[in-house]
């Protein structure tokens, strides 16, 4: 007798994307592990950052065990109905104009780098002051 699957739309799955109602797309089947979240070993953050989609991508980067997969088919309540999912939008890609002033391009990253200098005038004064104190 064959199995029946049930199918949701991605427009379905991006609905599920809450700590209280956790969906992810995973190779194109669709897994609740809302009941994971407090188990999953990466903490649920991890799982919460990429609920609602395609998961796809993040889960075979973060390099399961067999176990893990296995454990998945437990939470696996349907698969993605590719048939009703939109075309995928084209990325578009925008640049950041790059500065030519020479003088911001400094300024700028002195402030994202402010600790080094810092930190070496401070080690300077230490020096001086522990110099000074082992002449007398």
């Amino acid at each position: 007798m064959p199995t029946l699957i049930k199918l949701f739309s991605m427009q379905e799955v991006s609905f599920h994307n809450s700590n209280h109602d956790c969906w992810v797309v995973i190779d194109g089947k669709v897994y609740d592990v809302t009941t994971y979240l407090d188990e999953h070993p990466g903490g649920d953050d991890v799982i919460l950052a990429a609920t609602g989609k395609d998961a796809t991508d993040d889960f075979e980067d973060a390099g399961h065990s067999n176990d893990a997969r296995e454990l998945m088919k437990s939470f696996c309540i349907g698969e993605l109905d590719t048939s009703s999912s939109p075309a995928i939008p084209e990325l578009k890609i925008s640049y950041k104009k790059e500065e030519t002033d020479v003088a911001q391009k400094l300024l700028n990253l002195t402030k994202q780098h402010w600790a080094v200098p810092v930190a070496m005038v401070g080690i300077s004064v230490v020096a001086g002051f522990l110099y000074m104190m082992r002449k007398k």
